[in-house]
């Protein structure tokens, strides 16, 4: 009967115990705005990498980015990898860009945002980014 007790003490001790270090669930309402917003959040960025992916469909920015040395399924690629605020942070500053069709201007922008994320260790695009031993970049 002893041994009973004793087992059923420390059983006891370590259910109380267990669930004292349960975090509490919270729930609230999500609005209707807030919905909506999300959505249309999410629609312009589809619609900021399609119109991405379509410049880096154009001879003329493909032609470009080769003469940097940066092949332009990477580049598309890439664009596919950027996250839904990137997307429209980038569409942003090519709405930014002179109306004249900056061409170059367009593929050397590209191009840097490729190598930061290539020296940021995202990417492993240009061979002339320093690694270290464990494979991450100096």
């Amino acid at each position: 009967m002893q041994m009973k007790q004793v087992v059923c003490g420390v059983l006891a001790l370590a259910l109380a115990g267990g669930s004292v270090h349960v975090p509490m669930a919270q729930a609230a309402l999500v609005g209707t705005g807030e919905v909506v917003a999300a959505a249309g959040q999410v629609q312009a960025a589809d619609e900021a990498r399609q119109r991405l992916t379509a410049l880096l469909a154009r001879d003329d920015v493909a032609a470009a980015l080769q003469r940097h040395g940066v092949d332009a399924e990477q580049a598309r690629s890439r664009v596919d990898g950027l996250s839904d605020a990137e997307v429209q942070q980038l569409a942003g500053q090519l709405d930014e860009l002179p109306a004249g069709g900056d061409v170059l201007g367009i593929a050397v922008f590209v191009f840097l945002v490729l190598l930061l994320t290539d020296i940021l260790g995202y990417t492993d695009i240009f061979p002339f980014v320093k690694k270290t031993a464990d494979g991450s970049r100096k």
